[in-house]
């Protein structure tokens, strides 16, 4: 029986080296995937899922408006799925989470999302917040603060070398703009 799992992590945790790990692994045996990832993550161009580690995957991109029932239903009947990954899946709006789980239950596809629970004010981004409510299984993907030994809990923004705690939720950006810190380093952070 198919599940679904939340697999989340702070900044630099391996999230996206994880999708691609996963997807050689499947189709090593010859069992199709589908890797998606949100439009909204254009650093290395949209439709791409690209890990710190120089290693990159096409993916389909998802917009707001997109069903992901209906386009994971018509790729499977054209050629059987054995897995859907989802990378960025934080970006993801809460009709995108109940379609995945639909996936799950009526087509019987595992699905494995990906992304930040939190942004950087410590608040849930919508995709998190149901993923944490829908997901058969929930798993962390550690890492280790930028500026200690303990686990990076928290994803520090910056600009110019000093911390941001205001702003838009989303801003994307890699390491330029964001670091993964533990509780005590996100309000005290070393030199950056």
């Amino acid at each position: 029986m198919a599940k679904f799992y939340f697999k989340y992590g702070a900044m630099n945790s391996g999230k996206s080296i994880e999708i691609i790990k996963v997807a050689h692994n499947y189709e090593e045996q010859n069992k199709a995937v589908q890797i998606y990832t949100s439009a909204i993550d254009n650093r290395d161009g949209v439709g791409i899922v690209s890990s710190r580690t120089g290693f990159n995957r096409k993916a389909i991109p998802i917009s707001d408006e997109d069903n992901f029932y209906e386009m994971i239903k018509a790729s499977h009947q054209k050629n059987r799925l054995y897995c859907v990954l989802v990378d960025e899946a934080q970006f993801l709006r809460k009709h995108h989470i109940i379609e995945l789980a639909q996936v799950v239950d009526e087509l019987n596809i595992p699905v494995m999302a990906f992304g930040l629970k939190n942004d950087f004010t410590n608040e849930l981004f919508e995709g998190s917040k149901y993923l944490l409510l829908y997901a058969d299984k929930i798993e962390e993907i550690k890492t280790i603060c930028w500026f200690c030994h303990k686990k990076a809990t928290m994803n520090l923004r910056f600009l110019d070398g000093e911390p941001v705690y205001e702003g838009d939720q989303i801003q994307i950006g890699g390491n330029e703009a964001y670091l993964p810190v533990c509780r005590k380093c996100y309000k005290n952070p070393g030199k950056i």
